[in-house]
C-alpha cells in the first residue's frame, strides 16, 4: 500500500486544528509533529492573524538590505565586464571605481554573484597545478633587471596567412615592451624588434629565453644564436628555462593567455589589422588594466626605462691575446691558411686568439673562452659551457 503524501500546507493546517480541539498539551502535540515549540506557535499566531493563507510558506529574503549593491553600480559593472571580457572582478572594481570616485562599490563576492547571474562567467575545469622543477631563477626587484621574451603560438589571420606574435615583457614591472605580429620567426625580423626595443626603452640586465629560434640555436656552439649573441655584445645577461619547462616563464606565459584571449579571438582579417589590435591592446595592458600582481596598479605607473642607453656597439679589443681573428661568414677564422671551425653565430665577430702551450690557442669571444685547438688538427675543442650559468656575467669593465 502507497504511503500518503503529507504536503507541508496541510500539515500545518492539521496542527492548528488539533491545538484549537485542546486534546493533548501543546509540548505533545509539536512532538507528535516533530517541530519546535517555537515554530509551532508561529504556526498559530500566522493562522489567528491572516487565516489559511498565513500558513503559506513566506520568502526569507529580508525586507531590507542596507549593502544591497546599487542597480546603477550593477550596470556600470556588467558594462565594463562586456567590454573587458576578460577581466574578473577586482580589475572591473578598479576601473568602475576609478571613472566612478566617491561611489560605494560592492564586495569582490558580489560582484562575482552579479556576474553569474548576467550570464557573463564561464565555468571552467579546474587542472592540477604543475609541480616547479626546482630549477633557481633570477628575480627581478626593479625594472629592467629582467626581460622575458617569446613567440605566443602561431594562428591564421582570415586570409590564410600565419601570424607569430613576438612579445617582450619587464618581469618586475609585467610592463609590456613589444608585441609584433611577424610572419616568420626568423632573426632578422627579430632583430629589428628588439633593436627599437631598445631605442624606446633603453637596455636590460638579462633577458630570459626558451630554447627555441630565433633566441638559441640547437646544433650551434653553446646553443647560441646570432640574436643571443649581439645581446652578449651589448652586455646583456642570458638566461634560459629548462627545456619542456614553460611554467618557469610562467608569468610571460600567463600574458600569452590574455593575448589569446582578447587581441586573436577572432583573428583579423590580416597581418597590418591584426598589429593594429595589438598595438590597442598593449595600451590597454599597460595603462588601463589593473595587475593584481602589482597591488591592482596598472604596469604603466610601475615602469620606468632604463638607464643604460643603447647605443650600438662597442668595437672589441683582445690586448692580452697573441692576435686578433674575424669569424667569417662561414663560421671560422684562418690560422696559417688553415680554417678553423668555430660557430656561424659569431660570423663577423671579432675574437682573441692566444697560445697557452706549446701548439695550443685559446679562442676568446669578449670575457667567454670557447675552446682550444691545435696546430696539427685545426679543430676548436669546446671547453665547460661559459654560457652555462642561469645568468651570464655582463660585458667587461
Amino acid at each position: 500500500m502507497p504511503w500518503d503524501e503529507v504536503l507541508p500546507m496541510d500539515q500545518k493546517s492539521q496542527f492548528v486544528s488539533e491545538y484549537q480541539r485542546q486534546t493533548v498539551s501543546f509540548s505533545e502535540l509539536c512532538q507528535r509533529y516533530s517541530v519546535s515549540r517555537k515554530t509551532g506557535y508561529k504556526w498559530v499566531r500566522r493562522f489567528e492573524l491572516d487565516g489559511r493563507s498565513g500558513l503559506e510558506d513566506r520568502s526569507r529574503r529580508p525586507q531590507s538590505s542596507p549593502n544591497e549593491t546599487v542597480g546603477q553600480v550593477q550596470e556600470w559593472l556588467v558594462e565594463a565586464r562586456r567590454h573587458h571580457p576578460s577581466w574578473g572582478a577586482k580589475k572591473l572594481l578598479k576601473l568602475v571605481g576609478a571613472r566612478h570616485p566617491g561611489v560605494v562599490l560592492p564586495s569582490r563576492s558580489t560582484v562575482c554573484d552579479v556576474l553569474t547571474r548576467e550570464g557573463l562567467v564561464r565555468q571552467r575545469v579546474r587542472r592540477r597545478k604543475p609541480s616547479h622543477p626546482g630549477r633557481p631563477m633570477l628575480v627581478a626587484a626593479s625594472p629592467n633587471d629582467l626581460w622575458c621574451v617569446d613567440f605566443k603560438g602561431q594562428f591564421r589571420t582570415r586570409d590564410g596567412r600565419y601570424c607569430y606574435p613576438l612579445t617582450v615583457q619587464d618581469a618586475s614591472a609585467r610592463y609590456l615592451l613589444a608585441c609584433e605580429a611577424l610572419s616568420t620567426t626568423k632573426e632578422r625580423y627579430a632583430f629589428t624588434v628588439f633593436e627599437r626595443a631598445f631605442q624606446e626603452h633603453g637596455l636590460p640586465d638579462a633577458i630570459r629565453t626558451d630554447n627555441g629560434v630565433p633566441c638559441a640555436s640547437a646544433h650551434a656552439l653553446y646553443g647560441l644564436s646570432k640574436l643571443a649573441v649581439w645581446w652578449l655584445r651589448l652586455g646583456i645577461g642570458l638566461e634560459r628555462i629548462a627545456p619542456g619547462h614553460p611554467e618557469q616563464n610562467g608569468r610571460h606565459e600567463r600574458l600569452h593567455l590574455t593575448l589569446k584571449t582578447e587581441a586573436t579571438r577572432p583573428p583579423s582579417t590580416n597581418v597590418l589589422q591584426q598589429q593594429a589590435r595589438f598595438d590597442t591592446f598593449v595600451h590597454q595592458f599597460n595603462h588601463e588594466r589593473p595587475h593584481q600582481a602589482l597591488e591592482m596598479a596598472t604596469p604603466g605607473s610601475r615602469y620606468q626605462p632604463s638607464a643604460r642607453v643603447y647605443q650600438g656597439l662597442e668595437e672589441l679589443e683582445y690586448p692580452r691575446h697573441d692576435w686578433t681573428a674575424v669569424i667569417t661568414t662561414c663560421g671560422r677564422i684562418c690560422y696559417q691558411r688553415r680554417k678553423v671551425n668555430v660557430s656561424q653565430v659569431f660570423a663577423g665577430q671579432k675574437v682573441g686568439v692566444k697560445q697557452t702551450d706549446d701548439h695550443i690557442w685559446l679562442v676568446t669571444f669578449m670575457d667567454y673562452d670557447l675552446g682550444y685547438f691545435d696546430d696539427e688538427t685545426c679543430r676548436l675543442e669546446p671547453i665547460d659551457n661559459p654560457f652555462g650559468s642561469r645568468l651570464l656575467p655582463m660585458s667587461p669593465e
